[in-house]
């Protein structure tokens, strides 16, 4: 299978399936010398893991993280770091009786179309599980831009209609509910409409925002590898993601130049802007604002309604019929795949930044004659 590393100079590889023994990833690139142990992946992984509210699956994994290789002595050594997470709770019984059914808004029949085999055990390399080495990889993504002073921090803005207006956001609540919402109130409001459709055996989709601060302007490139092309590249290869927005999105479509350029200004001897509708990206590089990513996650495909859809028979012919799932299933996955976004994020970031080291002359000269 190609497609499973992402990255040029710091790169990840996820691995492993759902029902396997391990899933992990093996991250390349990363520098010698950063402080690192099980603790700082832990407290990435322990914000995705199922288990934590009646909203996300009931599946019970402890989600351990294990560095296996590239630390000694509690530092980075600069060569391959890789890190296994074991499966402990997987029920591959539970998915038996739909082994040869393509169950709707999952990734079964494309796959099968595909490779003409697959794992149809909580869906195998496709299935939500495989983040885990996404998140562990972001979380010594996200350290290193901390140690240069850059932050990365997302959350719910939205589930289903219940949307938060950036007015009302209190960042300071994310952790207070269990969707991280930036509003305990519009938490609340939607932990109902969550009640409602857990009653009538439906799910419900909503959206992730995710901002990055301390950003120095000039990262990202002008033509092919834009920063905002690779980061709704990485966030979009997330399974459940169907669009990105970058800033005003496309809410620009309906504005007018005079309103959606940002204005520069001199504050002191740095320039700024007054507004931040390019979500600060401008050209495919970052313009030194905040950037401003939204992710739309589309609702759980696996519901225990009826479904209409098709069955391949032991002969290999198709024919019509019904599904209803069973299993342990979230009925959203926004609050779990907020950390996955950020992850996403940060990697992406820090590889464009890792690239941005060989752009100028004086860089090169600073670094090797200081």
């Amino acid at each position: 299978m190609a497609g499973s590393t992402l990255g040029d100079l710091f790169t990840i590889t996820t691995w492993g399936e759902s029902h396997g023994a391990a899933i992990g990833v093996v991250i390349d690139g990363c520098p010698a010398g950063l402080s690192l142990d099980e603790t700082d992946i832990q407290i990435f992984l322990d914000r995705r893991k199922p288990g934590q509210s009646r909203f996300t699956t009931a599946r019970k994994e402890a989600d351990q993280a294990r560095i296996l290789s590239g630390v000694f002595e509690g530092k980075t050594t600069g060569t391959p770091i890789s890190i296994m997470i074991e499966n402990t709770d997987h029920h591959s019984a539970d998915y038996s009786a739909i082994k040869d059914v393509y169950r709707p808004g999952h990734a079964d029949y494309t796959f099968d179309a595909k490779y003409g085999f697959r794992d149809y055990r909580g869906g195998g390399r496709s299935s939500g599980r495989e983040t885990i080495g996404r998140v562990a990889a972001g979380s010594v993504a996200a350290k290193i831009l901390k140690e240069l002073g850059i932050s990365v921090h997302a959350y719910t803005r939205s589930i289903g209609k219940i949307v938060i207006p950036e007015s009302e956001y209190h960042y300071s609540e994310i952790e207070e509910n269990k969707l991280y919402m930036p509003n305990n109130e519009y938490a609340q409001k939607a932990s109902a409409y969550l009640d409602e459709c857990i009653h009538s055996q439906d799910s419900s989709g909503g959206t992730i925002e995710c901002i990055v601060t301390g950003m120095p302007a000039g990262i990202g490139e002008p033509v092919f590898h834009k920063l905002d092309a690779a980061l709704a590249g990485a966030i979009m290869s997330v399974g459940a993601v169907k669009g990105v927005e970058i800033g005003d999105g496309f809410l620009a479509s309906l504005s007018k130049g005079s309103k959606n350029n940002d204005p520069f200004y001199m504050n002191g001897t740095t320039i700024e802007k007054a507004s931040n509708h390019s979500g600060g990206i401008l050209g495919g590089m970052s313009d030194g604002s905040k950037i401003v990513i939204r992710a739309a996650i589309k609702p759980t495909p696996s519901i225990s309604q009826g479904q209409e859809t098709v069955k391949k028979s032991d002969t290999s012919s198709l024919e019509n019929t019904t599904i209803s799932i069973k299993g342990r299933h979230d009925p959203v996955i926004v609050p779990r795949a907020v950390v996955v976004i950020e992850a996403m994020t940060a990697v992406t970031i820090l590889d464009l930044i890792m690239h941005n080291m060989t752009s100028r002359m004086d860089s090169l000269i600073k670094f090797y004659q200081c």
